[in-house]
């Protein structure tokens, strides 16, 4: 079973709680539900390493704000990790179990309800952010990008319905494949993610390729035991494309370039 989590200080996360648990059933912190539960939890989401040792679930999904400097609005779905230093929760130059299924299902329902959120970017991020070492699969689902959006009920409220329609519902199980390259909004990685075959794990962006070594890179691996394919956005890779050819080479990864 699955725990949704949002923290009560987070405006975005509190109202798409608030309206999950609706339909559930409080029992002490925790509101119960069917096929997943619900907790709001009073410290930092990116800083919910401690999780696990209090809610024993099968993977996590964190219910948050997006804030962007850029304040393009956008609704974004990412893994977590920190591929040097931990400015932002977690350990540093560690990676999260990806939560690729739900991602991927999530994402494409997003897309499909498109016209609704006319205002939006529908997107994933690049891998960023704790918490990190959590031993069960981690996702964070965003609503961006100011206190104006994080504020309204409405959208909050048709946001976490789609949540709850995806988490109702049995994940397809599709092929799981790193990805390498792009931006920290990376567009090529999202189209496969919505039109493509592919679920994703770990995306690593080109600004992140600089701390990519052996140790890095097969730590990455161990954390996506389900990956069978790596994703290059080819022109993305920068001078860095010889190094993580390199790398995957060492492994029975299949490579494919976007």
């Amino acid at each position: 079973m699955q725990l949704l989590v949002a923290y009560n200080k987070d405006p975005a996360g509190n109202n798409m709680a608030n309206f999950i648990s609706k339909d559930m059933k409080k029992d002490g912190e925790i509101f119960r539900g069917k096929k997943f539960d619900l907790v709001i939890i009073q410290t930092p989401s990116i800083s919910a390493d401690w999780l696990e040792e209090k809610y024993a679930y099968d993977g996590y999904v964190f219910l948050s704000k997006h804030a962007a400097e850029s304040n393009v609005l956008a609704l974004t779905a990412h893994s977590t990790g920190n591929f040097s230093d931990a400015s932002f929760g977690g350990k540093k130059r560690q990676i999260a179990i990806p939560h690729p299924y739900i991602q991927k299902t999530y994402i494409q329902n997003l897309w499909n309800k498109k016209d609704a959120f006319s205002d939006f970017e529908i997107t994933i991020e690049a891998t960023h952010h704790g918490p990190t070492s959590l031993n069960k699969p981690v996702l964070f689902i965003e609503i961006g990008t100011t206190e104006k959006q994080w504020t309204d009920t409405k959208l909050c409220d048709s946001v976490a319905q789609i949540v709850v329609d995806v988490m109702n519902n049995e994940q397809k199980v599709s092929p799981v494949s790193l990805c390498f390259g792009g931006t920290h909004y990376p567009e090529k990685f999202t189209k496969e993610l919505i039109h493509g075959e592919h679920a994703l794990g770990t995306v690593v962006p080109k600004h992140a390729l600089e701390f990519l070594d052996d140790e890095l890179f097969f730590h990455i691996l161990k954390r996506n035991s389900l990956a069978k394919v790596a994703l290059l956005d080819w022109d993305g890779l920068g001078q860095y494309k010889q190094k993580v050819l390199q790398l995957i080479e060492t492994t029975d990864l299949e490579i494919i370039k976007l």
